[in-house]
């Protein structure tokens, strides 16, 4: 764990609240994933339906990257997954889903490139 230098010494609480803040995005981006419709049910008084169930799961895999991304650590990884995971899901609701908007390829392109470049990236691969 890394340490975040305060005036009089070395204060392991701002880490603490990082990793608990990581946590508790990671385990609302999963629930997101799984379950969104209880989600909207929980934090709106509503199930969410139709095209906001697509929307909810790729808002839950950007919160999963933001926890990964906040743990301590290389941010790089978080951002890698957001990407990759971005790219898969939308590449499968325009296979899968029939979900294909004018930028729906575009944006799976995108994400993929961002990916390969991350991952070098996080390899040291320049």
């Amino acid at each position: 764990m890394r340490w975040v230098k305060s005036k009089s010494s070395l204060d392991p609480a701002p880490n603490k609240a990082l990793i608990f803040a990581a946590i508790a995005e990671t385990v609302t981006g999963l629930a997101l994933v799984i379950v969104p419709s209880l989600v909207g049910h929980l934090l709106l008084g509503t199930d969410l339906s139709g095209i906001a169930i697509p929307i909810g799961r790729l808002t839950g895999v950007a919160l999963i990257a933001l926890g990964i991304a906040c743990w301590p650590g290389s941010p790089l990884i978080g951002m890698f997954a957001y990407n990759a995971l971005a790219a898969l899901y939308l590449g499968y609701l325009g296979l899968a889903g029939g979900l294909t908007g004018v930028v729906l390829w575009p944006a799976v392109a995108l994400h993929l490139v961002l990916s390969i470049l991350l991952g070098r990236a996080l390899r040291g691969v320049t």
